[in-house]
């Protein structure tokens, strides 16, 4: 796969993520009760993140000729969609820290947590209605669907992943990891916003069920690193703690893949530790599943895994894209693929 180039990736990702976060700011309403709602629904936008989401639909739209303008206001959305959601995977992940920091329902408790996240996803209904103004009402209306399909995908995703660790399900296949990360994970984070970039790019034109190959490439790739970074990344950059998946007892291609290679004794025993509360789980436990994850294999097939979606991505993209003119965004978008697998 190409190299991509580092320094365009963080310039478009820094510049586009600034217009987003200023004018998410604008929709924070400076009303009572602050202190127990309003402050803290700019808590987790204010610790920062990529923008890799809002970065994409703005750098999608703009691709095809278009405005920032035009595409901000869906931008702002989808940002303040996924910081929603991620107040919302902390409580139900029972994580503990996010960028960085104690994670809202540690610092706040969890009936304040799940408030603050049910009003962020609220508010990003209202950049939404504003594109009347500026798409006009039959495009946002196309949006507000769109949104609404998003919503709906990542539920499905979340739901098997909440459900097999509930139930303690250990015999998910790898197909059945892809068909989650598909729902949870690409539909928000890479399907949704090239969806959304690309119809406005467009004006309607562009099919958009084209964009969810390289969507679903783009966004497993990015969930597999995220799950390996998880496991070895740098603590300070990742943001979270390490080891927190084993920890959480979450079904990562890593595991599955060491259930399927582990012998009888060894996959007793990390059957045995999913069957227990988080809370249950030691460090210890984390140590061994990490170490058996070497053993067998397991870090280096996801990671070849990861590579292998990426180069996927990277041919869907000419097929999508390959047309258009050459500019900032097109290289920017075409980067991204290897960008995925590269970032720490």
């Amino acid at each position: 796969m190409n190299t991509p180039d580092r320094s365009l990736v963080s310039s478009v990702l820094g510049e586009y993520g600034e217009a987003t976060r200023a004018l998410l700011f604008q929709y924070l309403p400076s009303a009572e009760p602050r202190r127990y709602l309003y402050d803290l629904a700019a808590d987790y936008p204010k610790r920062g993140g990529r923008s890799f989401r809002p970065s994409l639909c703005i750098a999608t739209a703009r691709a095809f000729g278009t405005a920032m303008e035009l595409a901000l206001r869906t931008a702002v959305s989808i940002e303040m969609m996924h910081n929603a959601m991620l107040i919302h995977d902390d409580v139900e992940d029972e994580s503990e820290q996010r960028r960085g920091k104690p994670t809202m329902h540690e610092a706040q408790g969890v009936p304040i947590a799940i408030n603050v996240g049910d009003l962020l996803s609220l508010l990003a209904m209202r950049p939404l209605l504003d594109n009347r103004g500026i798409l006009g009402a039959e495009m946002s209306l196309r949006i507000l669907e769109e949104t609404e399909r998003m919503a709906r995908e990542s539920a499905e995703g979340q739901a098997f992943e909440l459900g097999w660790r509930r139930d303690n399900v250990v015999d998910v296949s790898e197909a059945d990891y892809l068909l989650m990360v598909l729902k949870k994970t690409c539909w928000l984070c890479t399907i949704h916003p090239s969806r959304m970039g690309a119809l406005i790019g467009s004006r309607g034109m562009l099919d958009l069920d084209r964009c969810i190959r390289f969507g679903f490439f783009l966004g497993a790739a990015f969930q597999i690193q995220d799950d390996l970074l998880n496991l070895e990344g740098d603590a300070k950059a990742y943001g979270k703690e390490l080891g927190g998946d084993i920890r959480e007892g979450k079904r990562t291609l890593m595991l599955i893949h060491l259930l399927e290679h582990a012998n009888k004794k060894e996959s007793a025993r990390v059957c045995g530790i999913l069957g227990r509360r988080r809370e249950e789980r030691t460090d210890e436990d984390v140590r061994w599943v990490l170490e058996q994850m070497g053993a067998h294999g397991s870090v280096d097939y996801a990671r070849q895994v990861a590579h292998g979606l990426a180069g996927a991505a990277q041919y869907e993209f000419e097929q999508l894209y390959g047309y258009l003119p050459d500019s900032r965004d097109k290289q920017f978008l075409k980067a991204l693929p290897v960008w995925v697998i590269e970032r720490n």
